[in-house]
């Protein structure tokens, strides 16, 4: 693996990690000692990881972790449920037969990394979940709902998602995809909508729970 390569993914395993918390601010000295790089792999890796949206970037303050409050979380994944839901509904009449078997072969292969559960598996099940999610979007051929849904989609809140699943959340997800290939198969907007929808407020529930463990304090409406 190359160093640069390397050097991303600790570092990205920190942020998502209980290494820091939501406000603190990075420096390259500090992320350089951390993963043992020098600094220049490590401003790479925070430019790659502020694109993300993993972290902020603040002129003449710098980076630091964006903070999400439970009821952040509860409002942002209740729209896109509403937008995602939408998208599957559209996506069930526009989907090709190459498209549905390319989410048929992502949702097998999510499947079987659950089953093995190997180091890292969580991290790369939440990015073949993101081709699963893309390709769902692209099928629905709606640009409209398509950019408004990829400005919900956080990616760092869906590894953070994932991290936190046991083993009966990640089962509920894999059946969830499941049951919406069925619905795709069977040109049920309606069916797949509803499905897509239980699926991201079931995320949705475990982020948002997760959040108020460590702020136990924190209500929401």
């Amino acid at each position: 693996m190359a160093k640069a390569e390397r050097t991303y993914e600790l570092i990205r395993d920190l942020l998502l990690g209980s290494a820091y918390k939501p406000g603190d601010k990075l420096t390259e000295a500090s992320l350089a000692r951390a993963v043992g790089a020098s600094r220049t792999p490590v401003r790479e890796a925070l430019r790659r990881l502020h694109t993300e949206g993993f972290i902020e970037w603040e002129h003449n303050i710098g980076a630091r972790i964006p903070e999400w409050s439970p009821e952040d979380l509860w409002d942002l994944f209740t729209v896109r449920a509403q937008l995602e839901g939408a998208v599957a509904q559209r996506a069930a009449h526009r989907i090709t037969a190459e498209e549905l078997e390319q989410l048929r072969d992502l949702s097998r292969r999510m499947e079987a990394m659950a089953e093995q559960a190997e180091p890292g598996h969580l991290d790369q099940i939440a990015e073949l979940n993101g081709r699963f999610h893309h390709i769902v979007m692209n099928a629905s051929r709606n640009q409209r709902l398509s950019s408004l849904l990829s400005a919900l989609v956080q990616v760092p809140l869906v590894y953070r998602t994932f991290r936190q699943y046991d083993r009966d959340a990640l089962s509920r997800s894999m059946a969830h995809h499941r049951e919406v290939l069925v619905a795709f198969a069977n040109r049920d907007g309606e069916w797949a909508q509803s499905i897509m929808q239980s699926h991201i407020y079931s995320a949705r529930s475990t982020l948002t729970n997760m959040g108020r463990a460590k702020n136990p304090d924190t209500e929401s409406d």
